[in-house]
């Protein structure tokens, strides 16, 4: 799995907005790699952030 779709999974889970570093622990991946992550689904439009840093995947 590739590590973008880690994220949007991580997110899915949890069933609410999460910070970079609670998806970084649920999806395994370093935290520094998930912030860079969020930039690009960002620009995917596949997350967005209802509260300053937190993310949630749009339905």
């Amino acid at each position: 799995m590739e590590n973008k779709e880690k994220v949007l999974k991580a997110i899915e889970e949890s069933g609410k907005p999460l910070r970079p570093g609670e998806i970084a622990e649920k999806a395994g991946i370093e935290k520094t790699e998930v912030e860079k992550l969020i930039k690009v689904l960002k620009k995917e439009d596949l997350i967005y952030s209802p509260v300053r840093c937190f993310y949630d995947v749009k339905k």
